[in-house]
């Protein structure tokens, strides 16, 4: 294994100059959402929670789930969801054929906190928008592929994202929807979907 933060390697190969641009670019989305977290008086992972939460169905709002999307125990996830309750920020509504299971909503401060900590990210943002259209086709083709093969390492979550969906095919290097039956383009493909089925293994 070539160690990427070694000069000479680094400087004398693309695939390490690449591997190391991607930790740079962690480095700006942990300061970005510490920074955030500073000036509202939350943890990176709280805020991380509360978006979360607030755009994803009621069925992924519980510990077991959030424990598995961030890639944390669920002691961790519920020391979180402890504090953001005392803050009430969350309440936990109890499961009514399961008491020891509940899902976790928002209240109107817990919204509130997820208006002043989303924007977070829109640096980032702001300089892909102005990146030419088909320069962000081959960005993005690159990102789904990269992410598609970490997470068969078992390194990162994909759970709702067309490659891990029963909806997805792909034949010929032509994917296709068979819930919305359209054939899927570069930027079609979605890594976080709302009517995604999980693939019966």
């Amino acid at each position: 294994m070539k160690n990427i933060f070694n000069l000479e390697i680094h400087n004398d190969s693309l695939d390490a100059k690449i591997t190391a641009g991607f930790e740079r670019l962690s480095q700006v989305f942990r300061v970005l959402l510490w920074e955030n977290a500073k000036n509202n008086d939350l943890s990176p992972i709280q805020i991380q929670l509360l978006i979360f939460i607030k755009y994803h169905s009621a069925n992924k709002a519980t510990v077991s789930y959030l424990a598995k999307e961030f890639n944390l125990t669920k002691a961790t996830i519920s020391d979180s969801i402890r504090v953001l309750e005392q803050r009430k920020y969350i309440i936990k509504v109890p499961h009514s054929q399961d008491s020891r299971s509940s899902t976790i909503s928002l209240t109107l401060e817990g919204i509130q906190a997820v208006h002043l900590t989303e924007n977070f990210i829109n640096p980032v943002y702001d300089i892909i928008a102005s990146t030419p259209e088909n320069d962000k086709i081959i960005l993005w083709r690159n990102i789904t592929s990269l992410i598609q093969q970490l997470n068969h390492l078992q390194l990162i979550s994909a759970q709702n994202s067309c490659s891990m969906c029963g909806y997805f095919q792909q034949e010929n290097d032509i994917n296709y929807c068979r819930l919305l039956q359209i054939r899927l383009k570069t930027d079609d493909i979605r890594l976080d979907c709302a009517d995604h089925k999980p693939v019966r293994l």
